[in-house]
C-alpha cells in the first residue's frame, strides 16, 4: 500500500454530520491499491472492548485515488475512531499518527469526533433538491408592458450590445408562465432586477426597488405570488460585493471626497476618487470603474444589505438569493448573511457565484451551495468539446463529487451555460445531437439543474453580449423538437428521486472512449443511464435483471437479457430495474 496517498483528518468533507444522527466518514487511498477499508469506532469514555468495526465502500474514484465512505449513527453522538487498511498479506492502521504497523487497542492517538452539535449541522433546503431552475435575464426574456421601455429602446429581436435595450420587464415573465408550467420547470433565477443603469442591472443604484424598466416592487410581489401559486419557486441576484456608480453613498463621495460619511462605505485608496492608467484608485469589480467594491465589514454597510436581503423575503416572499463575485466578499458578512436569511425564511436558497474550489463555503455556516462551474467545465470539456474521454470525465466528477460534503453534492447549482458564457447550443457547435446528450446527463445527475433561457427553443450566441438575444416567442421559429426532449428530460428528473439524490456509479467510462454508461440507484430502486457521444453504433451488455426503457433516442429499441444492446450514433436510453426487494 502506498502510504503517501493515505489521507484522512476529522470535519470538512471527510467526516461530516449528514444529519442530527448520522455521521458521514470517508478515507482516502491510492486507486485500486487497498482492498479493504475497515473503520474501527466507539465511545472514547467507554471500555476499548466496546468499539464497533464497520467496513467502508468505495464513494467515487479519480485519476489517482479511491475515496471509500461509510455512514454511522453514534449512540451518544460522538466517537473516536481509526481505520483498518489491508490489501493481499499486508495490513496497515492508519490513526492521527498516520500508517502504524500497531493494532489499534486504545483510544490514544485516535480521530476524535467531539460532538454532534445540532447547531452545526449543515442543512440544505429540501425544495432544492426537487428542483429544476430556469434563468432569466430580465431584459431579455419577454416586453410585456411597453409604457416603462427605455429611452431609444430596440425593436424586439435585434442584435444584442453591452448596451443596448429591447424592453425586457416582469409583465413579460408573468405573461409566459405558463411556458415555464409546460417546460416543467419549478423554480426561476433571476439576474438582478433593482435600479441601476445598464441593462445587465448589476450596478445598482437603489437596492430596495425594482428597476423602473422592469416595473416596481408591486409587480415582482404579483409575479412571485403567482410563481408560488403554480409550485415555481423565485431566487433573486444579490450584488453586495460592489454598487454601481448611482448609488447614493458613491454619489456622495464623489462629490465630497474624504469629508463624505460614506468614505469608508467603499475601499478607497486614495482620494479624489479618479483613473490613472486604466485602473481606479478605489477598488472595484475587476476593474470597472462604474461598480465601485463595497466594504462589507463596515458596521452600516452591513446594517443596510442585511436589511436588502430580511426586506425582499419578508415583503415580497422570495425564496432565495444567488450572490454575485461572492468569494470577494469577507466570510464573516455571508455568516451573518445566512443568519438573517435563514431567521426569515428558513428553507431559504443561499447560493454563491464561485468558480473555483469552495469547500471553505460549504460548511453550514455560510452557503447552501455554489454555482457548479466545476462541473460545467468538466462537462462540457467531455460532450462539446471533446477534450475528454469517459475515463476522465469519470474521474474529473469523481473528484469533484469527493471535494464535499453530500449536502453539497445535492443542492449544487449544475449549470451548462449562463448570461456569462457562450451559450449550449454554440459550445456543442450548433449539434443538437451533442446538446442533447449534455442535457441529459445535466438531468440525470447528482445537484440541481438550471437551463438558461431560450436553451429549449434553441436559441444559440456567442459569448456576452451575444449569449444574451431575446428570447423567441413566435412558434414557428422555436425548435419545438427540441422544447419537447426538454420537457421530457425535466420530466424523467421529477419523477424519478433515484436521479436527485441516489447513488452514482460509473460503469462504462474507458480511456479513449465517447460511450459512457452510469448508474443511479436509491433504496433498491435502479436506473442505468447510456450515452453514446461517438459517431459509431455501440453496444452495451446489460447487468443481469429485469430492464425497462424510461427514455431512449431509439423509439423502437429493444432490451433483451440474451444479447447487448445497441446505442446509435449520439443516442441515449435511461433504462429502469425494478426493486428486488
Amino acid at each position: 500500500m502506498l502510504k503517501e496517498a493515505l489521507y484522512h483528518r476529522p470535519k470538512l468533507n471527510w467526516a461530516y454530520a449528514y444529519d442530527e444522527k448520522t455521521l458521514h466518514i470517508r478515507f482516502r487511498t491510492k486507486r485500486d491499491d487497498v482492498e479493504q477499508v475497515k473503520l474501527w469506532y466507539g465511545d472514547k469514555y467507554l471500555p476499548w472492548e466496546r468499539m464497533e468495526q464497520v467496513e467502508l465502500k468505495v464513494l467515487t474514484s479519480d485519476s489517482l485515488f479511491d475515496y471509500w465512505e461509510t455512514y454511522i449513527q453514534p449512540r451518544y453522538r460522538r466517537l473516536v475512531y481509526g481505520f483498518d487498511l489491508i490489501s493481499g498479506d499486508e495490513r496497515l492502521w492508519y490513526t492521527e499518527r498516520g500508517a502504524v504497523l500497531t493494532p489499534l487497542s486504545e483510544h490514544v492517538g485516535l480521530f476524535d469526533f467531539p460532538f454532534m452539535n445540532k447547531v452545526d449541522v449543515y442543512r440544505t433546503p429540501d425544495w432544492v433538491k426537487e428542483a429544476v431552475f430556469y434563468q432569466i435575464f430580465p431584459e431579455r426574456f419577454a416586453n410585456g408592458d411597453p409604457s416603462n421601455d427605455p429611452d431609444q429602446v430596440q425593436p424586439w429581436g435585434g442584435k444584442p450590445e453591452r448596451d443596448n435595450f429591447f424592453g425586457g420587464d416582469l409583465q413579460g415573465v408573468l405573461n409566459h408562465l405558463d411556458h415555464l408550467t409546460e417546460l416543467g420547470v419549478n423554480a426561476i433565477y433571476f439576474n438582478p432586477l433593482f435600479q441601476a443603469t445598464t441593462n445587465h442591472k448589476y450596478d445598482t443604484k437603489d437596492y430596495l426597488q425594482v428597476d423602473r424598466h422592469f416595473g416596481d416592487n408591486a409587480m415582482l410581489k404579483k409575479l412571485v405570488d403567482e410563481c408560488h401559486l403554480r409550485g415555481i419557486r423565485v431566487m433573486l441576484d444579490a450584488v453586495f460585493n460592489h454598487s454601481g456608480k448611482t448609488f447614493e453613498p458613491f454619489v456622495d463621495i464623489l462629490k465630497n471626497g474624504a469629508d463624505s460619511p460614506y468614505a469608508d462605505w467603499f475601499h478607497v485608496r486614495q482620494f479624489p476618487l479618479n483613473i490613472v492608467d486604466g485602473i481606479p484608485t478605489y477598488d472595484t469589480f475587476a476593474f470597472e470603474p462604474i461598480m465601485p467594491k463595497l466594504n462589507t465589514e463596515h458596521p452600516a454597510v452591513k446594517e443596510y444589505l442585511l436589511g436588502v436581503a430580511k426586506y425582499w423575503i419578508e415583503e415580497v416572499g422570495v425564496d432565495g438569493w444567488r450572490l454575485d463575485v461572492a468569494n470577494e466578499v469577507d466570510h464573516q458578512f455571508w455568516r451573518e448573511f445566512r443568519q438573517v436569511v435563514k431567521q426569515a425564511k428558513p428553507d431559504a436558497y443561499i447560493l454563491g457565484e464561485i468558480f473555483h474550489d469552495s469547500l471553505m463555503w460549504l460548511q453550514g455556516d455560510q452557503f447552501d451551495a455554489v454555482m457548479n462551474y466545476r462541473f460545467t467545465n468538466i462537462v462540457l470539456d467531455f460532450f462539446a468539446k471533446k477534450k475528454l474521454d469517459g475515463y476522465h470525465l469519470a474521474c474529473d466528477l469523481g473528484g469533484l463529487l469527493a471535494s464535499y460534503p453530500q449536502q453539497a453534492n445535492e443542492a449544487a447549482f449544475n449549470l451548462l451555460d449562463s448570461h456569462d458564457t457562450p451559450r449550449l447550443l454554440t459550445l456543442c457547435g450548433g449539434d443538437k445531437r451533442v446538446m442533447k446528450l449534455a442535457v441529459l446527463f445535466l438531468m440525470t445527475y447528482t445537484g440541481t439543474p438550471c437551463i438558461y433561457y431560450g436553451d429549449e427553443i434553441g436559441l444559440d450566441g456567442e459569448g456576452d453580449p451575444d449569449c444574451r438575444k431575446c428570447m423567441v416567442w413566435d412558434k414557428e421559429k422555436q425548435d419545438l423538437d427540441l422544447f419537447t426532449f426538454f420537457q421530457s428530460a425535466i420530466a424523467l428528473r421529477k419523477a424519478i428521486p433515484a436521479l436527485r439524490t441516489g447513488s452514482i456509479k460509473f460503469t462504462h467510462a474507458m480511456e479513449g472512449d465517447l460511450l459512457l454508461t452510469y448508474e443511479r440507484e436509491l433504496n433498491g430502486e435502479r436506473y442505468l443511464v447510456a450515452l453514446n457521444r461517438s459517431e459509431d453504433i455501440r453496444s452495451i451488455k446489460l447487468p443481469a435483471g429485469g430492464w425497462s426503457v424510461a427514455l431512449s433516442s431509439d423509439a423502437g429499441i429493444q432490451i433483451t437479457e440474451s444479447k447487448d444492446t445497441e446505442i446509435q450514433p449520439y443516442g441515449y436510453m435511461v433504462l429502469h430495474k425494478e426493486n428486488e426487494a
